[in-house]
């Protein structure tokens, strides 16, 4: 059984990187890999960070689930809180 896990969505949509890999569970440096590639979810940049819309991940995932239905059976997404 897979643990639900928790990210942090920013007001936009955006997450960074290890939000992003924690939504996808995969490493940080997996998905670091798979922009390099070009393989992976649409990346933007953002004073030199990355950031993952979420609307793509769940699209990276509607691609992945047609392989695999079972593999992101875990997610869960949080808005990020407010100051």
């Amino acid at each position: 059984m897979i643990d639900r896990v928790n990210v942090r969505v920013m007001p936009d949509g955006r997450l960074d990187r290890h939000n992003a890999a924690l939504y996808l569970g995969v490493a940080t440096k997996t998905l670091a890999n798979y922009r390099s590639r070009g393989v992976g979810p649409r990346c933007v940049r953002v004073g030199g960070k990355a950031f993952y819309y979420l609307a793509d991940l769940e699209a990276f995932v509607a691609q992945g689930m047609a392989a695999s239905p079972t593999m992101f059976t875990h997610l869960q997404t949080l808005p990020c809180p407010h100051p």
